[in-house]
């Protein structure tokens, strides 16, 4: 069946208007995501710092006694505090989260509940029938320290009170503009996790061992004691934590989104392609049957 070229040039219009807008996108996700990766790799050496000061009090206090370090053998109930984004058309960034979380969830035979930060993860939760104690929106463009803090007082208030045993971070680890990693780590009781933060071609923020370190033969001088510096310095960690988790999380949404946009503006510069040699096609043959036409007419005059 022949198509009008009429239809043909309105599509090809619709889907130029379409490519402006992804292309758009694309710009405006490239920029943020340049913002985005420049908070992640100024906050990590002051993360590195925390775990390494943390390490040194670890040395010479009961470190084993704190609350936010002890182990607890019974494990009823876990917290796991989900980043995903507030805003779609970024490719698989959420879904691939969600399905890391939902294969942690069959792992753990306890009770979970979710601390939720963006939309898409909030309403992913509740169509599964999730339990959701908090929420969270809005935190993902240019995150601020501040943002974090009510959900690691959270975190750790619970935690110390005793209505969680664990709590865990799912995030998404941004390695490289083309990389992004979900992950499921452990966030309470504190210990240090490999891996988190690694962008190729940088040193990772941490390593694989916890917070008791070799002795390192230097004296250190605490006020008023080790064990008040420890009370003020690991909720401070804790923060430090989720707030790397929110960058992380933020970098690796920008990114997915602009690759997201640049294969949107691919594909349609591949559809405008099509729709024009169709376009040309149909005009060929209608330029073809005109003339054929006029031959014939001549020809039945004479």
């Amino acid at each position: 069946m022949a198509v009008s070229p009429r239809l043909i040039r309105r599509r090809i219009k619709s889907v130029t208007n379409t490519r402006k807008i992804t292309k758009a996108m694309e710009l405006v996700a490239a920029s943020k995501m340049r913002k985005a990766v420049s908070a992640v790799l100024a906050s990590r050496p002051y993360a590195a710092a925390a775990w390494r000061a943390v390490g040194e009090l670890a040395k010479v206090t009961e470190s084993k006694h704190h609350p936010l370090l002890a182990r607890r053998d019974k494990i009823k109930r876990v917290l796991v505090v989900l980043f995903t984004s507030d805003r779609g058309l970024c490719g698989g960034f959420n879904a691939q989260l969600l399905k890391a979380t939902a294969d942690f969830m069959k792992g753990v035979p306890h009770e979970v509940d979710f601390v939720t930060v963006g939309r898409k993860g909030q309403d992913a939760l509740r169509r599964q029938g999730a339990k959701i104690v908090a929420t969270f929106t809005d935190l993902g463009n240019n995150p601020k320290s501040t943002d974090i803090r009510p959900i690691a007082d959270l975190a750790t208030s619970d935690f110390v009170a005793g209505a969680y045993d664990r709590v865990f971070i799912a995030t998404t680890d941004f390695r490289s503009a083309l990389v992004q990693k979900p992950v499921v780590q452990e966030l309470l009781p504190l210990i240090r996790v490999a891996g988190i933060g690694k962008v190729d071609g940088q040193p990772e923020m941490s390593g694989g061992e916890d917070l008791h370190v070799a002795e390192s033969g230097h004296e250190f001088v605490f006020e008023p004691s080790p064990a008040a510096v420890l009370d003020r310095m690991l909720p401070r960690l804790v923060e430090v934590r989720l707030y790397q988790a929110l960058l992380e999380s933020s970098a690796s949404e920008h990114s997915a989104r602009m690759l997201a946009m640049r294969s949107a503006s691919d594909a349609a510069a591949d559809m405008i392609d099509d729709l024009t040699f169709t376009f040309n096609q149909a005009r060929q043959a209608g330029i073809t049957r005109e003339i054929a036409e006029i031959s014939s007419g001549k020809a039945a005059l004479e």
